[in-house]
């Protein structure tokens, strides 16, 4: 006898895991999406330390 019939909550298991699953890489791909246009437009420079940026004035 073979077991190949799923249980409806399996079913819904699924299907819910596959939602989780796109909204995580959505949301990942959000975040590397906005690093990579913050970073390509120069905005990214480290802090300077407070006695660094006086010294310069």
């Amino acid at each position: 006898m073979s077991l190949n019939k799923q249980h409806e909550i399996h079913t819904r298991r699924f299907s819910r895991n596959l939602g989780v699953g796109v909204v995580l890489g959505a949301f990942i791909a959000i975040i590397f999406g906005l690093t990579i246009v913050k970073v390509s437009r120069g905005d990214y420079e480290p802090a300077r330390p407070p006695a660094a940026t006086e010294a310069t004035q």
